[in-house]
């Protein structure tokens, strides 16, 4: 269970050396522990405290995301922006950054790095709400402001000459740009693409509406793979378990 693993392992530096870490981006944005279910998924507490233990190093952050919570993707965005303040920190796209990911990616000392195939989506924030009349066109009011911040964030990356309204249709479309149609928009720095886009897992990622069509064929293909490799395993495991059973009953006619 992925939660008692948790408690046991905390939280994973990846590849660290005396000089540079790497950090991965590649489940959901969730508030805290609690919320994450998969060991990919990240909240600010455990950003936090992998920040604290990585002063004086440079950062590598590698991002393939559907995106999650709004206010625990700001946080992690501006401690980031923080540590960016002393330290080297680039960011790469893998495969999707998108919703508050989309934010995260520009949290870096420089340009974050998207391959022609890799995707930044934005969109306005949504909002899971119940209660009467008023209590709906406070929330309707609620996700403008929200809407606001991240369009601010968007704006102190956007290309010069790049207005608040260009951006602003784009969030309101939910649009996902490639790496090449974000450099019209954002400094970023556009780069060749890979082999293989990564599909991107995650609940947020699957509510969007304008998926591409490519990145919907990888996600199917990925999880036809997984349900063939659990396949594959389950009956590795039943002829291991069949040869375990032959092997008792041979024991068991020679005794006789």
């Amino acid at each position: 269970m992925p939660k008692l693993k948790k408690i046991f392992n905390c939280f994973e530096v990846k590849n660290e050396t005396a000089t540079t870490a790497d950090l991965y981006f590649y489940g959901d944005i969730v508030s805290d522990w609690w919320g994450a279910w998969q060991e990919e998924d990240q909240y600010p507490e455990a950003i936090k405290n992998f920040l604290a233990g990585q002063q004086g190093k440079n950062l590598n952050i590698y991002i393939n995301s559907g995106g999650g919570s709004v206010f625990a993707g700001i946080a992690i965005y501006n401690m980031i922006k923080r540590f960016a303040e002393t330290a080297e920190v680039k960011v790469y796209v893998d495969g999707l950054a998108g919703s508050i990911a989309s934010v995260i990616a520009f949290a870096g000392s420089e340009a974050p790095k998207i391959p022609s195939n890799a995707f930044l989506m934005i969109h306005n924030p949504w909002a899971l709400v119940e209660g009467n009349s008023a209590d709906l066109r406070k929330m309707a009011d609620d996700l403008d402001v929200i809407s606001g911040g991240i369009l601010a964030v968007y704006m102190e990356h956007a290309k010069e000459g790049v207005t608040e309204d260009q951006i602003r249709e784009l969030m309101d479309a939910e649009t996902w740009l490639s790496g090449e149609e974000a450099a019209k928009y954002f400094e970023v720095e556009t780069t060749e693409s890979v082999a293989e886009i990564a599909a991107a897992a995650g609940e947020y990622v699957a509510r969007s509406h304008n998926m591409p069509k490519d990145l919907v064929i990888a996600k199917q293909e990925a999880a036809a793979k997984t349900k063939s490799d659990n396949q594959d395993a389950r009956k590795a495991e039943l002829i291991q378990n069949s040869s375990k059973r032959d092997e008792i009953a041979r024991v068991i006619i020679q005794s006789i």
